[in-house]
């Protein structure tokens, strides 16, 4: 198993950082052609609006669509799932893959940043110490879409569709690897069709 994390933009590093310490091998994807050596793809957190922009002119969008229509495994964190999802209530680059419609910056600023635990479905053990920075939510999912994790008022912060995983909070920026071997384990690295 070799996970590529997008590295156009944002904690990529961070994620990297989670994936050496699980012992799973992992690229630095730039280019299309560096998505032709990975199983996996993680997209990280970030500036949404920047990372589609970058994407854009690094000619990525098409090839990110191919590789979740073949039925690899993707995981956008963050700016990350906005950049998954097919509605974001503005006009910026997304992949459009995802049936969901986000708000971006939906908790506020950065000094409203926040970690809650958080009880997601797959993720065994206990409360997840969820860690939301200037965070989207989901504000609706389509019917092939399951909500993995609310948070008590009903906000939905994880969400899967097939081979594609959404969360709302950043868990490369913990010390709790769970969230990223869940998104490793058979469950999501199995060839799906869509």
């Amino acid at each position: 198993m070799i996970a590529g994390v997008l590295a156009l933009q944002g904690d990529f590093a961070e994620h990297i950082a989670v994936l050496d310490r699980i012992g799973v091998a992992s690229v630095e994807v730039r280019l299309p052609r560096d998505l032709e050596r990975v199983d996996a793809l993680i997209m990280p957190g970030g500036e949404s609006t920047t990372f589609g922009k970058l994407a854009v002119r690094w000619g990525m969008i098409e090839p990110i669509c191919a590789f979740i229509q073949a039925g690899k495994p993707v995981w956008g964190t963050c700016a990350g799932l906005i950049f998954l999802a097919r509605d974001v209530g503005r006009d910026q680059p997304t992949l459009g893959m995802m049936d969901i419609k986000v708000r971006r910056n939906a908790f506020g600023r950065q000094a409203d940043s926040f970690t809650m635990g958080l009880h997601i479905v797959g993720v065994p053990g206990g409360p997840y110490p969820g860690v939301f920075i200037r965070a989207p939510l989901i504000e609706s999912v389509g019917s092939d879409v399951e909500v993995l994790c609310t948070l008590p008022d009903g906000t939905i912060v994880a969400a899967r569709q097939g081979n594609m995983l959404a969360t709302s909070f950043h868990p490369e920026l913990t010390r709790d690897a769970r969230v990223h071997e869940f998104f490793l384990s058979t469950e999501f690295t199995r060839v799906q069709t869509r």
